[in-house]
């Protein structure tokens, strides 16, 4: 079985990506809400879903629980300990997985078309009846807690706890999901049933199917798999404040490279501007060796390895973000050019060979993203979190096209904001304006 599951992977990663998919929205007998891709071709089905709110519905002081709820809910269900419920998984050649961010819990399942059934009903004792043995929650908990503890030894996830700490305050977003050391170590197994009837619930379902598998069945599915669970659960957090000024903050961390993470207030997914604005960052800092900051701080001046931004809109904020890395010595002149081109964008916009170029990568880069179920069964559940259309798939390049230099201008005008620029430099970094510096 698991050489037949090989074979499809094989047969799914050899097949020609495609951007021309044919959607269908089905809605179970119970009123589940799902988008289907059919592809007969191969006996393989790919789900996928998401419960929004994630782990921003953590309850107060409870910070982790849903983190840590989540990476329970693989071992055991139902009658089936941690090691018996692995063991059914794997004899039918079933792949199952949940991962939290702030903003949903994802699920995804892979498997065959003759194991749908019992592969079902694994995944709905995993969702429906978690068994949160003691055992397991003392494992997981001690690999949450190695997790913080790692995170803590690293500059990059210091830099970006920092930013958040500044830009989001009191808000879910401006802490980790995994909590700290003393509130992870501080749950009960209590704690985790009050997480798991808090996101686990009807009302904030989205699903995404590819594969083996017709309307009438995936409608049967969804009621067998999800219509247990709470109609209702814990109610959605507030948006998020960005809380983002010009200046630089700094963390003492004993290293010969400074870390910088960067950023500002950004712009939302759902913004008419935001093809505008994708295009904009690819020019500036998205485009890899081609972007203006990467010739800027790197080819021209050798200050780094690597420079990039990227728009970073999350369910109830929007920030734009990027990174650079840079000795001790040399990461204040970094930041001088990073601020310098910032200032030169929104000033000016890019040019008509720039904005040719990022057309050119967008749109051809698009089409790779369908390379198999797994990818387009993601790619449907984002469109539904964002509230798109069936046909976005088929009029998206035809977004990017229609993006002119006088967009570009007018929106690099309006989001780019040097003023706001903010850096957490994360290091012991030299030549920095003690004025624009604070210390963690």
């Amino acid at each position: 079985m698991r050489l037949i599951y090989a074979l499809i992977l094989t047969v799914i990663a050899a097949l020609p990506a495609r951007a021309e998919v044919d959607i269908q929205e089905v809605t179970s007998p119970g009123g589940i809400t799902a988008w289907l891709v059919e592809e007969h071709s191969i006996p393989f089905v790919a789900l996928e879903i998401r419960f929004r709110g994630g782990a921003s519905l953590d309850a107060p002081g409870k910070r982790g629980a849903i983190n840590l709820m989540t990476g329970l809910l693989e071992e055991g269900a139902g009658e089936m300990d941690a090691r018996a419920f692995s063991r059914a998984t794997e004899a039918l050649a079933t792949n199952l997985s949940f991962d939290v961010s702030d903003d949903a819990l994802s699920v995804s399942a892979r498997f065959l078309t003759e194991n749908r059934a019992p592969s079902i009903d694994l995944l709905r004792a995993a969702l429906q009846e978690p068994r949160f043995d003691e055992d397991a929650i003392e494992r997981v908990r001690g690999q949450v807690i190695s997790n913080i503890q790692s995170n803590q030894k690293d500059p990059n996830k210091i830099a970006q706890q920092t930013f958040d700490r500044i830009a989001f305050g009191d808000h879910p977003y401006g802490s980790s999901l995994n909590g700290t050391l003393e509130s992870v170590a501080g749950l009960t197994r209590d704690d985790l049933l009050a997480a798991h009837r808090a996101v686990l619930a009807r009302d904030r379902i989205i699903v995404g199917a590819v594969g083996d598998i017709t309307p009438e069945e995936l409608g049967q599915m969804l009621d067998r798999l999800l219509g247990g669970l709470p109609a209702e659960g814990a109610p959605m957090p507030p948006r998020a404040e960005v809380d983002i000024s010009s200046g630089t903050t700094v963390v003492d961390f004993a290293t010969p490279q400074s870390v910088a993470l960067f950023g500002q207030p950004g712009i939302a997914q759902d913004d008419p501007d935001w093809f505008t604005a994708t295009v904009l960052n690819h020019v500036l800092g998205g485009g890899g060796f081609e972007s203006r900051l990467m010739t800027e701080v790197r080819e021209k001046r050798g200050l780094t390895y690597g420079v990039y931004s990227y728009l970073a809109p999350r369910d109830l904020a929007e920030t734009y973000l990027g990174s650079v890395s840079s000795s001790n010595d040399r990461i204040a002149e970094a930041i001088e050019v990073i601020r310098a081109e910032w200032a030169k964008a929104a000033a000016e916009g890019i040019t008509r060979e720039e904005l040719d170029a990022a057309k050119t990568y967008i749109t051809g880069a698009y089409p790779l993203r369908f390379d198999g179920n797994t990818p387009i069964a993601n790619i449907l559940v984002g469109m539904q979190m964002l509230g798109l259309p069936t046909d976005y798939i088929a009029t998206r390049n035809d977004r990017v096209e229609a993006v002119t230099l006088e967009d570009v201008k007018r929106v690099a005008a309006e989001l780019l904001e040097p003023e706001n620029l903010h850096f957490v430099v994360v290091g012991q970094p030299e030549g920095l304006e003690a004025a624009d510096t604070a210390q963690e």
